[in-house]
């Protein structure tokens, strides 16, 4: 089964738009939400809406967190912090109840969803460099575990005399007795210097995952974050990819 793993979307509809439908040209048989579905961009309504109404299993993120109340503002900057306040006031009621029901992680076929980290994941902690995937690592009891929230790409490996490194290639075999933790990117505000949105799609048949990269409208999308009256940087970083 080939599986689309996608996540921080963040109000950008246009990039979900794009995304979606390159899932639909690869052959994606399910598709699995990471989070963060609203925060930074114009229309979190339309993005919950999108995603709950396609039926797609999806765990809750920070900023989803934090829309509905459940997560403190002083936990982020002030960019961040002011767009969820906008956020928080910009979704109805049925949207925000169906954050609230959203889980923390989702079991797959030989694989783990979790937005931020299986090591204390309603803290939402940034699995960044070795030592805090090794924290993950020590909770994973399957061989693949997918992550969001950095908005970055990245894929770690643990062999099993526990050495960890990051791979150099986004596209790779997930073959056990190794395991893997997997960031697959931002949909609606990458920051790896690339601007385009970035998913996974993961075969569970042959055990492998390629990080796939999407052009999308962004320049539609800045004009609606200013234009809701949100910081200026947030519509610039998406043309930045920053």
């Amino acid at each position: 089964m080939r599986y689309a793993i996608f996540g921080d979307i963040h109000g950008n509809t246009e990039a979900l738009g794009a995304v979606l439908l390159d899932m639909e040209r690869a052959g994606a048989d399910r598709r699995i939400c990471l989070g963060d579905v609203v925060g930074y961009g114009a229309e979190p309504g339309e993005c919950v809406r999108t995603v709950r109404d396609a039926g797609i299993e999806t765990v809750q993120g920070n900023h989803d967190s934090a829309a509905i109340g459940e997560t403190p503002l002083d936990y982020f900057n002030p960019y961040a912090k002011k767009a969820i306040e906008w956020t928080s006031g910009a979704i109805g009621a049925d949207e925000s109840a169906w954050l609230r029901r959203l889980p923390l992680t989702i079991e797959g076929d030989g694989f783990t969803v979790v937005h931020s980290s299986l090591s204390r994941p309603r803290e939402w902690g940034y699995i960044l460099d070795w030592a805090s995937a090794r924290r993950c690592f020590d909770l994973l009891s399957s061989t693949v575990c997918f992550i969001g929230h950095s908005h970055v790409p990245i894929i770690f490996k643990k062999e099993e005399d526990g050495s960890i490194a990051d791979l150099p290639e986004l596209s790779a075999p997930l073959a056990p007795p190794a395991r893997y933790i997997v960031n697959v990117g931002s949909v609606g505000q990458p920051r790896d210097g690339d601007p385009r949105a970035s998913y996974g799609l993961f075969d569970s048949g042959g055990r492998t995952v390629e990080i796939r990269r999407v052009e999308y409208d962004y320049r539609s999308a800045q004009k609606k974050i200013i234009d809701a009256g949100l910081p200026e940087f947030l519509a610039m970083r998406l043309e930045a990819g920053r």
